[in-house]
């Protein structure tokens, strides 16, 4: 009987100390969730009335030239800015990792983009680049024309992703360093001894080691991009002709500007199980990778 009680003693103890954070995820996320499933079926309107009417809003959805051109600049745009703040967090992870002097100093000025607010930042990204702003008055030194990284609609979605690459790199880079210094040294020592170059070294013993932190890095940045708002509300507003309008400006445009609560509601369910769907692609695709 004692022996059944100390088995259970530890996932009781744990699961008290993870109950307060539980209770909250309920409440305000798997909730609200299920409520907005429940909406998606529905017709409701904001002033409360509603009926039943089943999938329709979804056959909408897939009908709606404009949600499939939000989806198509969501995918895009996920494709420019995950591969780059994971070649922006793991170059600058190895930077540190490789700094023996004032070590806190240049982790702190490399993370404090991350606790800056994005609309501080978008404003100021904003006039970096406007027509007489910092890089076309960099170009103009050396003859070269204005660039309209905003009102072009080819140049729009990566200038979006650059910025929101500076604003949140220091997250990842942060988890990255952290697997980088649990790597065994000696590990590294003995491969250096053996006559493996840096390159090497990397490929065969720091990568492989590091696919664990590099897995949560990607599944939280591709989530982070398919949520990408507050930048493109304060830089864009969806434009140039909605060069920048994704799902997530659909859903509050449809939501918040024309009162349509059950359509948000579908175009939010739609992003989840998108969501979903990429994280198990690639949590798949790195499993394999590992075996």
């Amino acid at each position: 009987m004692n022996s059944v009680r100390h088995r259970l003693r530890d996932p009781i103890t744990g699961l008290l100390f993870v109950l307060p954070m539980l209770v909250l995820f309920v409440i305000f996320r798997f909730v609200p969730s299920l409520g907005a499933a429940g909406m998606s079926l529905t017709d409701y309107q904001i002033s409360g009335e509603w009926s039943f009417i089943g999938v329709d809003n979804y056959a909408r959805l897939f009908n709606d030239p404009i949600f499939m051109g939000a989806l198509r600049v969501t995918i895009v745009y996920v494709a420019i800015y995950v591969p780059l703040t994971l070649i922006v967090s793991l170059c600058t992870a190895l930077l540190l990792n490789s700094v023996i002097f004032m070590k806190g100093l240049f982790r702190g000025m490399l993370f404090l983009p991350y606790v800056t607010s994005f609309v501080f930042a978008g404003v100021i990204w904003r006039w970096i680049y406007e027509f007489d702003g910092l890089i076309n008055g960099l170009l103009a030194k050396i003859d070269m024309g204005p660039i309209g990284f905003l009102d072009d609609t080819a140049l729009v979605l990566p200038s979006l992703a650059a910025v929101s690459v500076w604003k949140g790199f220091g997250y990842s880079m942060l988890i990255l360093l952290a697997g980088l210094k649990s790597i065994p040294p000696s590990y590294l020592e003995a491969a250096r001894v053996d006559g493996a170059n840096a390159w090497q070294r990397f490929r065969s013993i720091v990568l492989p080691l590091l696919r664990p932190a590099l897995f949560f890095v990607v599944v939280i940045e591709t989530i982070g991009a398919f949520q990408t708002f507050d930048v493109i509300y304060v830089m864009t507003g969806g434009g140039p002709s909605r060069a920048s309008y994704n799902l997530i400006y659909a859903l509050y445009d449809q939501g918040f500007g024309n009162f349509n609560v059950a359509y948000a509601a579908t175009i939010g369910i739609v992003l989840f199980i998108l969501v979903f769907i990429v994280s198990m692609i690639q949590r798949r695709l790195l499993d394999r990778s590992n075996s």
